[in-house]
């Protein structure tokens, strides 16, 4: 594999980040709804608050227009509720006016005093189909008035969709001073790489075998050199660890043991992505995996059988994980953001036999973090954020 250039090349430590299961994706037994674990606000504030307490530095808040709850919102609110972790907000680009979004995004930064990390997603509205190279130049001036926003005294863009001249932007800035919060992006298409690689810090990626892995992050640091521009890189992957290997296979089999394929089909084709190209990789590999669902031999595609976007599962012991993680850092990939089914009990899980095993820390900001002078700190080996 070809070794890709990579902003935080010289960390010794990785961001290690949990999910919050704002779109009602958490379950005993895959496909197969309970109450208690609907997305609210009593069960995702638990999820985000056990992260902490277990020492992730960051957390997912995902979105959907389907199910769940608002993912600013909870982000408000789960701001009052945290002191350590931050917290990586989807936002979807053209949902709301870029000026007021940049102001919503300087609030919540203050409010998390510089915690907050942002997903930028680029898809389709509620009844809208648009093009795709429309919503990619669209996302593409969401961020760069996002940028003005935070970094000028006034926004002028012209655009093909906004137009704004000498708007002052003092309302929207961010407690993050010198470019604002962390950009995270995951796409496959072309326009999707080259969004990410013009505008955003850390390229996110689903699981697949490794070489083609590799092979994605080399063609986004392409367009990143391009740009002048070089990214961190990040893996979205579901995890089942346990003490012995052999337990986390059967822990497998038990989670898709009561799932209805057709109802899982269903779940998968109401999300809004169900028709992209990272999508339909994940349901490749489902496709390439062996009787057992294994595209490799630690990583579980059957989490896809019911899910749309991440797909598969890293599965086996704590050592396991582990090497897995590590090959993986070996690639360059510098941030993880897991989860498990369901999402208390495998966060304490992977708390208590992963965690302890890894020196961890939040990733470092382009242009520093406030106060910019210093750079984030790696924790020790078995310390807590």
């Amino acid at each position: 594999m070809s070794v890709v250039p990579v902003k935080s090349a010289d960390l010794d430590a990785a961001e290690v980040s949990w999910f919050a299961a704002l779109c009602s994706d958490d379950y005993r037994f895959l496909g197969v709804p309970e109450g208690d674990l609907r997305s609210s606000w009593a069960h995702c504030s638990s999820i985000l608050q056990r992260a902490e307490a277990n020492g992730f530095r960051n957390i997912l808040c995902p979105s959907s227009y389907q199910v769940g709850q608002d993912t600013l919102s909870f982000v408000a609110a789960g701001s009052q509720v945290t002191d350590r972790i931050n917290m990586l907000a989807a936002i979807r680009c053209g949902e709301m006016q870029p000026i007021m979004l940049a102001r919503t995004v300087a609030t919540l930064d203050h409010m998390l005093q510089g915690r907050l990390t942002l997903n930028v997603i680029s898809s389709d509205f509620p009844g809208e189909k648009a093009d795709s190279a429309y919503r990619y130049r669209r996302s593409h001036e969401v961020v760069q008035i996002l940028r003005q926003a935070w970094e000028r005294d006034e926004i002028s863009h012209e655009g093909e969709i906004y137009q704004f001249h000498k708007v002052p932007s003092a309302p929207a800035k961010p407690y993050q001073q010198n470019g604002g919060p962390l950009l995270y992006f995951g796409g496959y298409s072309p326009a999707a790489l080259e969004l990410c690689a013009a505008q955003c810090d850390v390229y996110l990626m689903w699981p697949e075998p490794k070489d083609q892995i590799a092979a994605r992050m080399q063609a986004v640091a392409e367009r990143a050199e391009a740009h002048g521009r070089v990214l961190d890189y990040g893996l979205r992957v579901h995890v089942i660890v346990r003490d012995t290997e052999a337990e986390a296979r059967d822990y497998a089999e038990h989670l898709v043991s009561q799932l209805d394929d057709e109802f899982g089909r269903t779940i998968r084709d109401r999300a809004h992505d169900a028709g992209s190209l990272g999508v339909s990789h994940q349901a490749r590999a489902r496709e390439l995996a062996d009787q057992f669902g294994y595209v490799e031999p630690h990583l579980w595609t059957g989490v896809g059988r019911a899910r749309s976007g991440c797909g598969a599962a890293l599965v086996g012991s704590a050592d396991q994980v582990l090497s897995e993680i590590e090959a993986y850092r070996a690639m360059g990939i510098r941030a993880f953001i897991f989860s498990g089914y369901p999402h208390l009990d495998e966060c304490d899980q992977f708390g208590r036999l992963v965690m302890p095993e890894l020196k961890t820390c939040s990733l470092p900001h382009e242009y520093g973090r406030v106060p910019a002078t210093t750079p984030p700190t790696p924790l020790g080996i078995g310390e807590r954020a």
